[in-house]
């Protein structure tokens, strides 16, 4: 029960955004009297992650300072009232400023939820927790956009009510955790003195990996539906059952790691970018939509492995005392890739000549992804010997 309530939180900041994007037309039209609504009402959706990005590092350092269960306790609070402020506001402003509000408190569970698994858990049993988060991500998030759209018929009000569910959050955090001390804590995942005493620069590495992939990792969850349009299919609720469909590889991607696990992050991120250029191939050449949405699916199986190994091997190197400082430093990179992924994708569509083309050039970087990471798989195992 300790890491299900643990687990569960990360569904929250699945929520502060697909729950809403269902309605996100009615919003448009409630505010359509408002200067610049076009740019506004959008922000009501992508506020929270903003924020998430920016202040990752930042709930990071508070959980090391202040403690983490009594921070996390605080941002339920917090989250379920900014969250469901709306169904009494009437200004657009006041709406989004409820929604910074409720990035502030999605970056503090999301960072320091994580971080307790990373107290409470070590060796296997930590993984396992950890690549949860991944799946369950993925999986609440074809929930929450399927509530989002049956609460929808009832007004754009409605679905604020879910908001309500971190008061259940906070009940369990509450009944099945504790307060944990340096000397109380699990014992460091990483054995060597060096990692231990000084993270940082190995952090930055694993950082910088990150965002290359979490780069990779949201261009079929963002272009997917695109891509099915200019093969042809014109049908929204097909569209949005076989994006769906494709994005259960993340799922099966985070078991096949939880299998494998044992292999080591060079190792494993060797399978996952060969998986992830092998997906962007085969979606790059697709003629048809089947084709196309089989290298989805192999793309988000490498994606729902490459995840895990990079939060996994980040917090195995961060001692108790860092440890939410560092995994706010790797989640806002996470979520800098994700901002990143539309960029990225608009510029190669722009220079390649579009969408497909570009697909097939991402494949290209993965696969020098996939050269560096056997490059240091051989260069460590000379070392080794």
């Amino acid at each position: 029960m300790t890491g299900i309530s643990l687990l569960l939180p990360i569904t929250l900041t699945t929520m502060a955004v697909v729950l809403l994007a269902p309605v996100l037309p009615r919003l448009m039209a409630e505010y359509a009297h408002v200067p610049g609504h076009d740019y506004l009402v959008p922000m009501v959706l992508t506020l929270p992650s903003l924020c998430v990005a920016l202040l990752c590092p930042v709930a990071g350092l508070l959980g090391d300072r202040f403690g983490r269960r009594r921070l996390l306790l605080m941002a339920f609070v917090l989250y379920a009232v900014v969250g469901m402020a709306p169904l009494v506001l009437t200004s657009l402003w006041a709406i989004l400023a409820s929604r910074v509000a409720v990035g502030i408190a999605e970056a503090l569970i999301y960072v320091l939820s994580t971080t307790m698994i990373g107290d409470y858990f070590t060796g296997p049993a930590r993984d396992r927790w950890l690549a949860g988060q991944t799946a369950f991500a993925s999986v609440s998030a074809l929930l929450f956009f399927n509530l989002g759209g049956v609460l929808g018929d009832f007004g754009w009000r409605t679905s604020f009510w879910v908001y309500g569910a971190a008061l259940v959050m906070f009940a369990m955090v509450w009944r099945y955790t504790w307060d944990t001390e340096p000397a109380a804590a699990t014992p460091k995942a990483s054995s060597a003195p060096a990692a231990a005493s000084s993270p940082w620069g190995r952090l930055a590495v694993i950082v910088a990996i990150t965002i290359y992939g979490s780069v990779f990792f949201y261009t079929v969850q963002i272009q997917a539906s695109s891509g099915l349009v200019q093969l042809g299919l014109v049908s929204a609720a097909r569209i949005g059952l076989f994006t769906s469909l494709a994005s259960l590889g993340v799922p099966l991607g985070t078991f096949v790691y939880t299998r494998i696990a044992g292999q080591g992050p060079l190792r494993l991120l060797c399978a996952e970018f060969a998986l992830i250029a092998a997906g962007f191939a085969i979606m790059g050449h697709s003629t048809s939509v089947p084709m196309f949405l089989a290298g989805c699916f192999v793309n988000q199986v490498g994606g729902g492995m490459l995840l895990p190994t990079l939060l996994v091997w980040s917090i195995s190197l961060l001692p108790y005392e860092v440890r939410a400082r560092g995994t706010g430093v790797w989640q806002s990179s996470f979520a800098l890739g994700q901002w990143l992924s539309p960029l990225v994708v608009t510029a190669l569509s722009l220079h390649w000549g579009g969408l497909m083309p570009a697909f097939a050039v991402l494949g290209h970087a993965a696969l020098a992804g996939l050269g560096v990471a056997v490059a240091a798989l051989v260069v460590s195992r000379r070392a080794a010997t």
